[in-house]
């Protein structure tokens, strides 16, 4: 017995019309129990029908018709194909995102992003470099980078309350990505949903999440981020006195949000204030668990190098022989 899913392009079928067989020229569904069909009958006369599931029992294939035809939406295909070579072109051009974007940046940009981020996977890094150096262009080649390669989906930013705005411009302009601000107006218009699992692309004020705790507990209930961009995150510090740790609410802030993020990058101009205690302190937002506070008295340099193998730095306004 012929089924209609059997109909298809250039068969020759029995019963459709009249006692002769018919040439199919196309075949189009009308769901589960009907299609139509256009016919060219053996005089070359052409017609259509539609042809009903109750009526297989009456329908004999003689030949085939061709699994694939030439007869499909031209312009869906070209979509199509276009979307796949977009996907795939990280493949054939490593630096795609730089292509793709309206930069021109300097070789230490491109020394951090694809020689030391990328193929960091997942990643926890933090990158340290002068003022003005372009950290921002750095991150907005990371994300744009990830984005095409399939691998990133839902990034947020957090950055002071003054510079949330500059990153969506600068983001938007020179990376044609589409950033939304976490106000309370977004905040509020999501009633009782969440807006960290509705937006997947986020900036939000540093000083707004570490001030609001149920705020933090509604991040880490939305699905974990691709990535997490912590810029000027130096402000998130602890300190020693004597022997005890005081944290900040920006650090602990830091602490939470970066345990929900499967990449984390921390961007800074000062990293370290002098004292080594502290730098260990601050190096450790970048681990996934919570350590035992270090004892003050161990170089804090060795043994963020000796005992958190999964940290990785790019210091470049330090000293090479500071660099692990």
């Amino acid at each position: 017995m012929t089924r209609l899913e059997d109909l298809k392009p250039d068969a020759l079928v029995k019963g459709l019309v009249g006692t002769g067989a018919v040439r199919l020229i196309s075949v189009q569904r009308m769901g589960d129990m009907a299609c139509q069909v256009f016919y060219r009958g053996q005089d070359g006369s052409t017609g259509d029908t539609i042809v009903f599931r109750s009526s297989e029992a009456q329908l004999e294939m003689v030949s085939g018709g061709r699994k694939w035809s030439f007869e499909g939406d031209g312009e869906v295909f070209r979509l199509v194909s276009e979307a796949e070579r977009i996907r795939l072109a990280y493949l054939f051009d490593p630096y795609v995102a730089v292509s793709s974007s309206t930069i021109d940046p300097l070789p230490h940009q491109i020394s951090a992003v694809y020689e030391h981020m990328l193929p960091r996977q997942p990643m926890r890094f933090l990158l340290a470099d002068d003022p003005g150096a372009g950290k921002t262009i750095m991150a907005g080649l990371l994300i744009k980078e990830l984005l095409i390669r399939g691998e990133l989906e839902r990034c947020l930013i957090v950055a002071p309350g003054s510079l949330t705005e500059q990153w969506q411009d600068e983001l938007k302009e020179k990376f044609e990505l589409q950033f939304e601000l976490l106000t309370r107006d977004l905040i509020n218009a999501t009633g009782l949903g969440n807006p960290f699992a509705e937006r997947p692309l986020l900036i939000a004020r540093m000083d707004q999440l570490s001030r609001d705790g149920e705020l933090q507990t509604r991040l880490e209930q939305a699905p974990e981020w691709d990535l997490v961009v912590f810029d000027e995150s130096h402000r998130m510090s602890a300190h020693y006195f004597g022997n005890e740790v005081k944290r900040t609410k920006r650090y602990d802030m830091g602490k939470r949000v970066g345990n929900h993020a499967r990449n984390l990058l921390l961007m800074t101009a000062t990293p370290h204030n002098g004292k080594d205690e502290d730098f260990q302190l601050f190096m450790a937002l970048l681990d996934l668990i919570t350590h035992k506070p270090p004892q003050p008295s161990t170089p804090a340099l060795g043994r963020v190098c000796n005992s958190r193998p999964h940290w990785q730095f790019y210091l470049s306004s330090f000293s090479s022989q500071n660099a692990c």
